[in-house]
């Protein structure tokens, strides 16, 4: 028994270790599972994310060199948002390089290679904005960016609509909402966006923002009864913080006030060329090659689809390892996850894979088409600063493409590309030419045809940007120029410039080449025509056409528009030069019921005749045209009247829009309502208006404008008068018959005088308020109005016997008469000198390139701002260093006090003070120039403009309101003020002159009164009956003063010179337009012994413009005195000369 209870005590100890031991291998038999699972996840994960590991190692490194970088890119990025936004590209960049730079300077780590898009931006939301119309060029991108982080409401200016587009189409499926102030219910859809919510984008600005929108431009909100709100106006709304605002304005160059822009984020949302440049590509493409544009943008969309994917597993695996909990190897879960997504991520990446090598293929075919589309976008920025010459001429983007399209459909097809691209080039510019031309003012047309040609050789970099800018200024420089070769035809102006020319590489020897050959080179100066002249030899090789042109100006300006026109003709070809005329057709063509007609008025053109011709033609005459005059209280009158027509389909002519500035808001809301469901399609809106700042811009940027100006020229405009009304009409010319005998009758003699004081005096004289005009106008009607006329028959109107008076005859003759008359008039017609035509030509020169440099604005290549604050440096430090000390009035006073017998010092110290205002105001402007471009001051609007006229060679603004008359430029300026300044110190330090140049006084009126005032004293006169008379001494200077009254000199003679051995005017040499005159003689007389005599009483004026205004003493600001000169010729000649006599010259 005790055996047999051992046995089972012994197996029942074996049955446990069995039990235990089959616990044991069931254990390790789990475990081996578990291991061999584990193994298997181990071996998926490493293999799943494995591949994964050199993408997330280097992700890694980035993130690292992000994050060491972070403060000095934030630092970066947050200046940018703050204060750059309103900049435009070119500025951006200065400012940020210079501020990492700073950055490093200071220790504070950041990117080698800032970009703001980099630092702030998402790549996957900015493919989305690129899909939703946000062009796709850095600069845009970065806008993107500062509307997506501005802490403050954005204001975008977006002349060309582009944020607009964007806004529209990123924010349509959040229920975007649009409004403009001008709808009557905006501030209802206002308080619903804010209470729900929703974006809310308002567009159209003007420069001022309605003042009910402050507190939700400032974000004032607050809480009542735990909810968040905000007042507006009376009403307190509940506040949402998922509202978005946006705000656009289509002005191109806004000015806010300071308090408006600080309460938004003022971004320039203006199309950079390479944003443009893309947009184009895709519109040729598309049309020449859907397909691979369908492709491509399927491939864009599909690319965005799989990056954002990739995006949301990568953030998937992150949240899986981060979150899982314990031995990730034993998370079944988690592991099959982390497997899906690596499948998933294989097959997207495999996709874009795909995607990117057809993308590149794509691509390559694409940039076949890339010269249309950049040579198309120069076209546009050609067009874009044209609103700085006239405020009327405006075009809009979406106009623009629009023409573009039509040239790619009514081009010449080839298939061969560089042939198609050649046809749709010319096809496009010259389509452009022909649409921008019919809305230019005649003077603007050739300049227009220059600005394509030079854009586009810049572009092409034919031409140098610094040479283009030298032809148009002469060159900026104070510095006096080496000595005139040869003073006897070479002007001092003309050496300066070529002086100034030969420091540009292309014209380096010019200088020492034109002393070489200065006989050579007068030949080309005599020449009739100089822009045809051969350049001595190395020169006519060595020098492109430009640079051809540009010595042209410095010898021969006033011979520019022939050889500009050559050029245009030689670099685009004829009919460049050739407008095409005024064809109302054709506009009328391109307008439709939803798109107004344009006429831009110019003096002595009215339209509306043959817009009356026009409708009578269109069978819309009656009452189915209806027309007013727009002016006080006539705005409801011409809304009805329009309304009334969009529904009957009639037209409607509103005159004078430039009268009606208040109205325009209006008128601009009523043509934004038009659409092609709402009108009848035989509704037109016609519209007159001289060029006007008020015009509403989108109206002028989609409407088909039109200029028709007066013929030029006698033939032209005498052929007109005779076509139209009244003339043209039989029953105005044959007069009625019976009963001309009742007056003609009534007088035994032609009542000449009354004849000529009802025409010269009333009927013109009303519009003519100058004296001198008068003058003119009154001997001139002389020429018609006279015995001889009538007595006869070969009546000659001028010298050479071209025009004549014409035999009696019918109205028939008349007109084959006017017809034969010569083409271009020559000067003597008006009774003008041949030199006239110089005169005429220099004019023409002088708007042209006035006008060119005003195109040279915001989206021209303006030069490195190093290069510009280098220059303006040089010529600030220049004039600084020559302008003297300011006159010590005190020691002038104690030197020269009021003497009662002697008021020429008085005339001195006043003279001081008020050349001392004018230095202060230079010294002070220059100075703070200096300042601002250190960067120690703030550069504001004022020291802007200033810096802008002193590197174009202008007078600024500032000095021009503050100085003496002058239309000198900025170098001739600074010099003659120099020698006025000399002229009162030599005055102050060595007693009254013998002679006084009378062009250096400020207030020359003074000066004469002083004069005249000491004569009186002196002889115990009332200075009231007290004139002047005037002798020419045969001199240029003097040693003595004269008993009574003043020497003068520094005056010249303008339409004639002064005949120094006979003492009397004479006819001009030719090719020289201004005479010096000698010393003259002012003796201040009575009045009573004043001989009359035959002689030619000649105005003296300041300056060549020849016209001022009254200023606060009551005198001219431009005509001083009227100058008796001797003449044997009849006085009426000179006056028809327009002989004048000035104190200074232009230049």
């Amino acid at each position: 028994r005790a055996e047999l209870a051992e046995v089972e005590h012994h197996l029942e100890n074996l049955q446990m270790t069995f039990l235990e031991k089959t616990e044991e291998k069931a254990a390790l038999e789990d475990q081996v599972e578990l291991c061999a699972k584990k193994l298997e996840r181990a071996s998926q994960l490493i293999g799943g994310l494995g591949g994964e590991k050199s993408r997330w190692a280097q992700a890694a490194d980035d993130l690292q060199i992000t994050y060491e970088n972070l403060t000095g890119d934030v630092l970066v990025s947050a200046g940018v948002i703050a204060y750059l936004g309103a900049f435009t590209s070119g500025f951006r960049q200065t400012c940020t390089k210079d501020w990492s730079m700073l950055c490093k300077k200071k220790k504070i780590p950041c990117s080698e290679e800032f970009l703001l898009s980099k630092t702030l931006g998402d790549p996957v939301k900015i493919r989305a904005w690129n899909i939703a119309g946000l062009p796709t060029d850095t600069f845009s991108i970065d806008n993107g960016v500062i509307v997506n982080n501005c802490r403050r409401w954005p204001l975008m200016i977006d002349p060309q609509g582009q944020a607009n587009k964007w806004i529209k189409n990123s924010e349509k499926e959040n229920q975007l909402s649009v409004i403009k102030l001008s709808d009557s219910d905006y501030m209802r859809t206002l308080e619903n966006c804010i209470q729900f919510g929703t974006p809310l984008l308002l567009e159209n600005v003007g420069e001022e923002l309605d003042p009910s929108l402050e507190p939700l431009l400032l974000r004032q909100t607050f809480k009542q009864g735990g909810i968040d709100c905000i007042r507006l106006g009376e009403v307190i709304i509940e506040y949402s913080f998922d509202f978005k605002f946006y705000i656009t304005t289509k002005l191109r160059n806004p000015h806010y006030m300071p308090e408006l822009a600080t309460k938004v984020s003022l971004l320039n949302f203006m199309i950079t060329p390479e944003g443009l440049e893309d947009q184009l590509l895709g519109i040729v493409v598309a049309k020449e090659r859907p397909e691979l544009e369908e492709e491509r943008n399927a491939l864009i969309l599909q690319s965005a689809a799989n990056k954002k994917q990739l995006k949301d597993i990568e953030k998937k695996i992150l949240e899986t390892l981060s979150s899982s909990e314990g031995n990730i190897l034993e998370d079944e879960s988690a592991i099959k996850v982390l497997d899906s997504a690596k499948m998933m991520s294989n097959e997207i990446t495999k996709k874009q894979q795909i995607a990117e090598k057809t993308e590149l293929k794509i691509a390559e075919s694409r940039e076949g088409y890339r010269p249309i589309a950049k040579h198309s976008s120069v076209l546009f920025f050609s067009i874009a600063d044209l609103a700085n010459i006239d405020p009327m001429y405006q075009y809009s983007l979406t106009w623009f493409v629009n023409l573009y399209i039509n040239s790619i459909h009514d081009s010449n097809k080839s298939k061969i590309l560089e042939k198609r691209l050649r046809y749709l080039n010319d096809h496009f510019t010259y389509n452009l030419y022909c649409n921008i031309c019919r809305s230019l003012f005649e003077k603007d047309k050739l300049l227009f045809s220059f600005l394509l040609c030079a854009n586009l050789l810049l572009a092409r970099k034919e031409i140098e940007y610094q040479e283009l800018m030298f032809l148009l200024t002469g060159g900026v420089s104070l510095k006096s120029a080496e000595k005139n070769p040869d003073p006897t035809w070479l002007q001092d102006k003309s050496w300066e410039e070529i002086c100034r020319a030969s420091e540009f590489p292309a014209f380096r020897g010019l200088r020492q080449h034109f002393c070489e050959h200065i006989y050579e080179w007068r030949e080309i100066y005599d020449s009739k025509e100089p822009h045809n002249a051969k350049f001595p030899a190395p020169m006519d090789k060595n020098l492109n056409e430009l640079q051809k042109i540009i010595i042209l100006r410095c010898l021969r300006p006033d011979k520019i528009t022939p050889a500009i026109t050559n050029y245009v003709t030689d670099k685009l070809g004829k009919k460049f030069v050739e407008p095409p005329p005024f064809d109302l057709t054709k506009s009328y063509l391109d307008s439709n019921c939803t798109i107004p007609l344009i006429f831009v008025l110019s003096p002595g053109a009215d339209p509306m005749a043959s817009l009356l011709k026009f409708a009578n033609d269109k069978s819309m005459s009656g009452n189915k045209f209806q027309a007013i005059s727009l002016g006080q209280g006539q705005g409801p009158i011409a809304a009805k009247m329009i309304k009334a027509a969009i529904e009957e389909g009639t037209w409607v002519c509103l005159q004078n829009c430039h009268l009606a500035v208040s109205w325009m808001p209006m008128l601009e809301k009523i043509c934004e309502d038009f659409t092609s469901e709402t009108c009848n399609s035989s509704f037109r809106l016609w519209l007159t208006s001289y060029p006007s700042s008020k015009f509403p811009v989108t109206i002028l940027q989609n409407g088909v404008k039109m200029t028709n100006e007066p013929p030029t020229g006698l033939r032209l405009n005498l052929l007109q008068s005779y076509l139209t009304d009244p003339v043209s009409d039989p029953e105005f010319f044959k007069g009625c018959r019976g009963k001309e005998l009742l007056f003609i009758n009534e007088y035994d003699t032609i009542p000449f005088e009354a004849i000529s004081y009802l025409t010269g005096e009333c009927n013109y004289g009303g519009r003519v308020t100058d004296d001198w005009d008068r003058r003119l106008l009154l001997t001139m009607l002389a020429d018609f109005y006279n015995l001889y006329i009538v007595e006869n028959p070969h009546y000659k109107f001028s010298p050479s016997g071209n025009y004549f008076a014409p035999p009696k005859g019918t109205y028939e003759d008349y007109i084959e008469f006017i017809k034969k008359l010569p083409f271009t008039q020559h000067p003597e017609i008006f009774g003008l000198h041949e030199n006239v035509d110089i005169s005429k030509d220099l004019q023409q020169t002088k708007t042209l390139f006035e006008s060119l440099l005003l195109t040279q604005g915001g989206s021209k290549q303006t030069g490195a701002s190093g290069s510009t604050d280098q220059i303006l440096l040089e010529i600030t430090k220049d004039i600084l260093n020559k302008l003297p000390s300011d006159f010590d009035i005190e020691m002038a006073l104690r030197k020269y006090p009021v003497r009662y017998e002697e008021s020429m010092n008085t005339v001195l110290v006043q003279e001081m003070e008020r050349f001392n205002n004018l230095i202060i105001t230079i010294r002070n402007t220059l100075r703070d120039l200096e300042k601002a471009i250190k960067g120690v001051v703030v550069m504001d609007s004022a020291l802007e403009a200033l810096s802008g006229s002193l590197l174009v060679g202008k007078v600024p603004e500032i000095w021009a309101k503050r100085s003496y008359p002058s239309l000198k430029p900025l170098g001739s300026y600074i010099t003659d003020f120099l020698a006025r300044l000399n002229f009162l110190q030599d005055w102050y330090n060595s007693g009254k002159p013998c002679v006084f140049w009378l062009s250096g006084f400020f207030f020359t009126q003074a000066f004469l009164t002083g004069a005249m005032q000491n004569y009186a004293r002196k002889y115990t006169t009332p200075i009231d009956l007290l004139g002047y008379e005037f002798e020419v001494i045969p001199s240029d200077t003097s040693d003595t003063s004269p008993e009574d009254g003043v020497y003068i000199h520094g005056l010249y003679l303008d339409g004639a010179r002064w005949d120094r051995e006979s003492g009397l005017l004479a006819e001009q040499y030719p090719k020289l337009l201004f005479d010096l005159m000698p010393i003259i003689w002012i003796k201040p007389t009575q009045k009573s012994q004043i001989i009359k005599s035959d002689a030619y009483v000649c105005p003296l004026y300041k300056t060549s413009e020849r016209k001022g205004t009254l200023s606060t003493t009551g005198h001219s600001t431009n005509f001083v005195i009227a100058m008796l000169l001797k003449t044997d010729q009849p006085t009426r000649h000179w006056i028809k000369r327009g002989v004048a006599l000035l104190c200074q010259l232009d230049d």
